[in-house]
């Protein structure tokens, strides 16, 4: 999981660095990525340690979860949410080697965990 806060941070200190290079700069991917690599019962055993109840993982039904993402968007996005969190539950979400050290490097902290992120988001 990537926490927001890092995502900001690290488009920041890129843009700033190629800003201020003087000079075109070859394109580079930068893999966003957390400290954390977790499945989906282990985010819901965060919660549920979080708010002092039972949170449940839903599992990867594909079917569900486009139902569920068209009550709140067009169905077209709802199909593409689909195809994005199949080929999550396919091939999973993994760091390459290297990346979350070189995502510590850029702002010079360590990233935010899981944890930090969900008590921010509960305001807690």
């Amino acid at each position: 999981m990537v926490d927001k806060r890092d995502i900001a941070e690290v488009a920041a200190i890129e843009l700033i660095r190629r800003d201020q290079a003087g000079k075109e700069l070859p394109v580079e991917t930068l893999n966003l990525v957390g400290p954390d690599t977790l499945t989906g019962e282990e985010a819901a055993a965060a919660w549920q340690q979080l708010l002092g109840r039972p949170v449940i993982y839903g599992g990867d039904n594909p079917d569900a979860f486009e139902a569920n993402m068209a009550e709140y968007m067009p169905r077209w996005m709802a199909y593409e949410m689909r195809l994005m969190a199949e080929r999550y539950a396919s091939d999973g979400m993994l760091p390459q080697e290297g990346d979350r050290e070189r995502l510590v490097t850029l702002p010079g902290r360590p990233l935010h965990t899981y944890r930090d992120f969900i008590t921010a988001l509960a305001g807690q």
